[in-house]
């Protein structure tokens, strides 16, 4: 993009807007599109500018980021900021307190597509030092490659190549791997009202995710009696028996028919060998594919009761990301393809997943949605996590035209 294009965007606020006077026609996803072939320019550039890609990849893997440490991520949103600049030629507004930052950049105007990214990993501190960022055998390889710094690099470059961003926003947030709890606020306020919303979240083995599972987190707590284990035990009420009899009785609350899980996952009971222990805890990770089922899940949760005399339950958190419906990307699935063919790539398949993304969010403020359009790759969230460098450009010329089309 040139400097004088960028030099003519006003510095608006992401999501409140000052007067804007535009000459576009809003725009619907659900329209019958213009069937305008996209230009194959796009797709070349991005292709000649895959050494800039990788090198703007590496810079970012080598900013450690795990999700739980601010001062990481706030250098990682630091250096999103300084490519922003870089490549799109001016920086991202800054949202959050408390020392957890999260970013916009805006194109001015109202919002109409908005990128969603995050730059968190769940990669610890000085996890570079034994697996640095490295390219071999056509794979890009590095902690946090794959999900989801290749796909926000993919989405800068992609914008970069559009002659007006006006309506288009991009938002990086810093706490996605764990559930997104100070950046929904700001994802929901920013997407409300656009025509859509594109998530630069890895494939699933190159397939576009049309549809999520909801997502409730909770922790189910079991207050007891402590005693002496050999002396007296009769006395206590042992938390980790009456956290046994709630463990097993989940198997029937989940509903693998319609699609339910609920899965008990860190679990933790006691002080000492020679006590009966006083309390007892398990995390419980919870999948729906509707909101009812959540709901339903969230209200046979809440009227458990204890086995054990003397014994009682604490049962905290609840939904926590609404789920993401095939509806809600139906539209936007069936413009990918057709673009895909159009730049003439592999043919492009989709696929509904369990795992939670903001794009859950947009999707529940009622935002078209569309997820996995960052990495071509494997291994989230595992050792060797990788990104197919080949595929970089064309995901980048997939997102590329689609905002372009989108705009109108």
């Amino acid at each position: 993009m040139s400097s004088s294009i960028i030099a003519g965007y006003a510095r608006r606020n992401c999501v409140q807007e000052t007067p804007h006077v535009s000459h576009r026609t809003p725009i619907d996803p659900r329209r019958p599109p213009v069937s305008t072939r996209p230009s194959a320019a796009p797709l070349a550039a991005l292709r000649s500018r895959t050494p800039q890609l990788l090198a703007h990849l590496e810079a970012l893997v080598a900013v450690e980021s795990p999700s739980d440490d601010l001062a990481a991520t706030g250098a990682a949103a630091d250096a999103v900021d300084e490519l922003a600049l870089s490549v799109l030629g001016s920086r991202c507004e800054r949202h959050g307190d408390d020392g957890r930052v999260h970013l916009c950049w805006s194109g001015g105007g109202p919002a109409q597509v908005v990128l969603v990214a995050h730059v968190d990993t769940v990669w610890p501190l000085g996890t570079t030092v034994r697996w640095p960022f490295r390219v071999q055998h056509g794979q890009a390889s590095g902690p946090g490659a794959f999900d989801m710094k290749a796909g926000l690099v993919q989405g800068l470059h992609a914008l970069s190549l559009l002659p007006d961003l006006a309506g288009v926003r991009l938002l990086v947030t810093t706490d996605e791997e764990v559930g997104s709890p100070t950046s929904r606020g700001l994802i929901e306020e920013v997407a409300r009202g656009a025509a859509a919303a594109l998530v630069l979240e890895p494939s699933a083995a190159g397939a576009l995710k049309s549809a999520r599972k909801g997502v409730s987190m909770y922790e189910l707590v079991v207050h007891g009696r402590a005693a002496h284990a050999g002396l007296e035990p009769e006395k206590g009420v042992n938390a980790g028996l009456e956290l046994a009899h709630q463990l097993l009785s989940l198997a029937a609350v989940a509903d693998p028919l319609a699609g339910t899980t609920v899965t008990p996952t860190l679990l933790a009971a006691g002080s000492t060998t020679n006590t009966v222990p006083a309390t007892a805890t398990a995390a419980l990770d919870v999948r729906a594919a509707t909101e009812a089922e959540q709901l339903r899940v969230d209200e046979t949760l809440h009227a458990a009761k204890p086995v054990l005399a003397g014994a009682r339950l604490e049962l905290r958190g609840g939904p926590n990301r609404p789920p993401l419906p095939a509806t809600a990307s139906a539209d936007l699935v069936a413009r990918a393809r057709r673009l895909a063919d159009a730049l003439g790539l592999s043919p492009l398949h989709d696929v509904a997943v369990g795992g939670g993304s903001d794009g859950n969010f947009t999707a529940g403020v009622g935002v078209p949605t569309l997820d996995g359009l960052g990495a071509v790759g494997d291994g989230a969230h595992a050792e060797g996590e990788y990104v197919l460098v080949a595929a970089m450009a064309e995901r980048a010329a997939l997102v590329h035209a689609l905002v372009a089309e989108l705009l109108g």
